[in-house]
């Protein structure tokens, strides 16, 4: 068989070259050794150049003399194992990126031997496996490890002690046991995550600051910010104690107490009835004042305003304004209404009145997944959007708790609630008017001529404005999600800046609001659409990213699969850019930025929901990806340390 062109080049370099020559020769040399074990013809590089600085993922150092400082090949379809002494020569070396490859086997121990000028490792995302190369533990000038998403196992070494500039350490997503080492001599260490391995013992105390997701999946873990470890006994033996002096002294007191007991009972008794006797009269009051408002709203003509255009996507059509807006002159809500009922939540300077309300002229702006947007034009110029809701399953104790939560909330990318309006059988929230549209329309809308096409910076802004919406609402508790989180619920400002809308609906929803069949936002894991964790927030979020750099809609793309499927399968065969929208492809410099912010999508549409991030570390990410845009547009090849 006739041997490789590549192979033969590597062998005749190594005959006329030392073992390390500490030039820009030696570095070509590691290079195509690289190239000719695990490339292939995928590294479409000149090997006929003399000098490697015009190579794709390769930066040279710009001062005298020259030499390889940095290796970007992510996402390049590497496949195989690495040779031993591959990168001897390249002692000038800053940063090496291997991520998000098909690289397998372990790591011969020597790899790093020759690298003291490594200051970041991206190695994630590929199949290493065995443990971490002991050469590794050299590198004391390291600032960023990033080793998740691979095969490796073992022990975490106590050597990574002598880390000390280290910074981030990514570990997760392996198959490491044991203990985790102290690291107390890490005093930088501000990225931390070692969840879904098989470590056990107790976390120790210099990372006890760290959030508990940076622990997460390890089930024998104990300790700092996860459950206590399970203690000697003394804990019971005090508490058991204890119990038996409470006992003697409920006993002493027994005798003295029931003369309490028996006149508390009666007085709670009568305040008891005295609370329902005033209750059963503001039911009554209520009841009459509702007949009266669903009177006139029966009256109106909120009920019979159009339907959404046919070519509404996502409930919204690619209208210019980005709404499928339809206008009438007879498009009213109503008229001689009662102003009481409608409760506003004071984000205004001045409130208003249901009565206003009802007056207003109307638009249809769409029928989405929980009823129809109108905008309404008050009197005094004010315009506000109101929402008519359908097949509210909940009773009205719970509704007014529900929106009473959203309306309290308050965040600069919330579509603001000022106000509801709850009756038997009429239901509206009223939400601060963003005059164009939805991110749905701009992005899947008019895509002929005189289009005005979303850049990269816009798009990224978007992204992370919409993560930063969802961070503050998961952050309200564990069990606040959005449940419906897709780009025709992402509104637009006039400067482009995202709201997010419609958050807390789906629990107000019944059965027949939402379709049955899985669209191209909802979780795999999610069978009630009323019943969405935050993990599948997470997953609808990805898609949402996905739809932002593809330019495709979730489940509308001529392959017939939906998004998150299509994007892994081109991922696959090979990363190309026939990945991002084409509309993307005119900026120059942020390719890394778009395949970091794709690599984020990938993992926020994991299969298992254990395997997602939480909305809280894609914000950070995202943010990162930011930063690295703004302070290094000259380099597109740059690595993250996420």
């Amino acid at each position: 068989m006739k041997p490789h062109p590549l192979l033969l080049t590597a062998i005749v370099l190594s005959l006329l070259l030392p073992a390390v020559k500490p030039d820009l020769s030696g570095d070509l040399y590691s290079l195509l050794t690289l190239r000719s074990a695990v490339g292939g013809r995928t590294l479409l590089w000149n090997v006929s150049s003399p000098s490697p600085c015009s190579f794709f993922g390769v930066v040279c150092s710009t001062t005298s003399p020259t030499r390889v400082t940095e290796l970007h090949l992510p996402g390049a379809t590497l496949s195989g194992q690495i040779p031993a002494n591959t990168f001897q020569n390249l002692t000038q070396l800053r940063t090496l990126s291997l991520r998000f490859n098909r690289l397998s086997g372990p790591l011969p121990d020597s790899l790093f031997s020759s690298l003291s000028s490594l200051r970041s490792i991206y190695f994630q995302q590929n199949h290493f496996s065995g443990p971490i190369p002991s050469s590794l533990f050299n590198l004391t000038d390291l600032v960023r490890l990033n080793l998740a998403g691979n095969d490796f196992s073992g022990q975490i070494s106590p050597s990574l002690n002598n880390l000390t500039r280290l910074a981030t350490l990514y570990l997760q997503n392996n198959n490491f046991s044991g203990s985790i080492p102290d690291m107390s001599n890490i005093r930088g260490l501000t990225q931390f995550n070692v969840s879904h391995n098989q470590l056990s013992g107790e976390v120790p105390e210099f990372l006890s600051h760290q959030p508990a997701s940076a622990f997460a999946a390890n089930a024998a873990l104990c300790g700092g910010p996860l459950v206590a470890c399970a203690s000697n006994g003394s804990t019971s033996t005090n508490g058991g104690t204890a119990a038996v002096g409470q006992s003697k002294n409920r006993k002493k007191l027994s005798g003295g107490a029931i003369a309490g007991i028996v006149i508390g009972s009666v007085i709670g008794f009568f305040l008891i009835f005295a609370i329902l006797m005033l209750l059963c009269r503001k039911k009554r009051t209520r009841k009459q004042v509702e007949s009266k408002e669903v009177d006139a709203l029966n009256r109106s003509e909120i009920g019979v305003l159009g339907e959404k255009s046919p070519g509404d996507v996502n409930g919204l059509s690619g209208g210019a304004n980005g709404y499928g807006v339809k206008k009438s002159d007879d498009d009213v809500i109503v008229n001689n209404a009662s102003s009481k009922g409608l409760v506003c939540f004071g984000k205004l300077d001045k409130d208003f009145s249901l009565d206003d309300l009802l007056k207003a002229s109307a638009e249809v702006l769409g029928k989405g997944t929980f009823g129809t947007a109108y905008k309404a034009g008050l009197e005094g110029g004010m315009v506000v959007t109101v929402k008519r809701l359908r097949d509210v399953a909940v009773p009205e104790k719970e509704f007014r708790e529900k929106v009473d939560f959203v309306g309290r909330m308050e965040h600069e990318n919330f579509v603001p609630l000022l106000a509801y309006y709850y009756s038997r059988d009429e239901k509206l929230l009223v939400y601060e008017y963003m005059p164009m549209g939805s991110l749905s329309a701009y992005l899947h809308g008019n895509r002929g001529a005189g289009r005005t096409p979303l850049n990269w910076e816009t798009r990224s802004s978007i992204a992370l404005g919409s993560a930063r919406g969802i961070t503050h609402l998961h952050s309200q508790g564990p069990t606040v999600s959005h449940g419906n989180i897709k780009s025709s619920n992402i509104l637009l400002t006039t400067s482009h800046q995202p709201r997010v809308s419609d958050f807390g609906l789906s629990q107000l929803a019944g059965p027949n609001s939402t379709p049955n069949r899985i669209d191209g936002y909802r979780a795999p894991e999610v069978t009630d659409p009323r019943k969405i964790s935050q993990k599948a927030d997470v997953y609808s979020f990805g898609v949402l990213l996905l739809e932002l750099l593809t330019g495709k809609a979730p489940t509308h793309n001529e392959e017939g699969v939906d998004l998150p499927r299509w994007v892994q399968s081109v991922v696959r065969e090979e990363w190309t850019s026939e990945v991002f929208d084409v509309e993307l492809l005119r900026y120059n410099n942020v390719e890394e930025e778009m395949v970091q912010l794709l690599q984020l999508a990938i993992d926020c549409v994991a299969q298992y929901p254990d395997r997602r991030p939480t909305m809280a570390e894609v914000t950070s990410r995202i943010e990162e990806i930011s930063r690295y845009g703004l302070n290094q547009p000259q380099n597109p090849f740059g690595d993250l340390s996420v």
